[in-house]
């Protein structure tokens, strides 16, 4: 990959973080708005829908292989299942935990596990060992969920 594309890709990947804690403020303020977290989620998911249906037939994606997917392993369909639960965890938990300390543990859990699904090649990802490098990358992140958990009973 050429350091222009790895930059984009790097910038994408930013941006796309960027936008998280976004969700999240935007999803708990419709909670409070719709009277429950679980409508805010549904809410959010159909909006998702209502973009992505019009999003397939200008980019004219072929009809998919479900029977394909149905043959594939079972954990093919946990996107979706994870998908609700994040919504649900974010609209609920950031407005109780600050969208800095929401997002870092979020990170924090992100990272461990994908450290984890590295190490084994699960769903599918190329093996990349876990090394001192990357376990200390991990730990920092870990470290810096400490610190704004310690900043945020501190201070007033």
């Amino acid at each position: 990959m050429s350091v222009l594309t790895t930059l984009l890709t790097l910038l994408a990947a930013l941006t796309a973080g960027a936008i998280v804690p976004l969700q999240g403020g935007a999803n708990a303020a419709l909670g409070r708005a719709l009277g429950h977290p679980l409508l805010a989620t549904t809410a959010s998911l159909t909006v998702s829908l209502l973009v992505m249906i019009p999003l397939l037939l200008v980019l004219r994606v072929p009809f998919p292989a479900f029977g394909a997917a149905l043959a594939g392993p079972w954990w093919l369909w946990t996107g979706g299942l994870a998908g609700v639960f994040y919504l649900t965890a974010a609209l609920t938990l950031s407005p109780v935990m600050g969208a800095s300390m929401f997002m870092a543990a979020v990170i924090a859990g992100q990272m461990v596990l994908s450290l984890l699904m590295d190490q084994y090649g699960w769903m599918g990802f190329p093996l990349r060992p876990v090394s001192g490098l990357r376990l200390l990358a991990v730990g920092l992140v870990i470290a810096g969920v400490v610190v704004l958990y310690i900043a945020n009973t501190t201070e007033t």
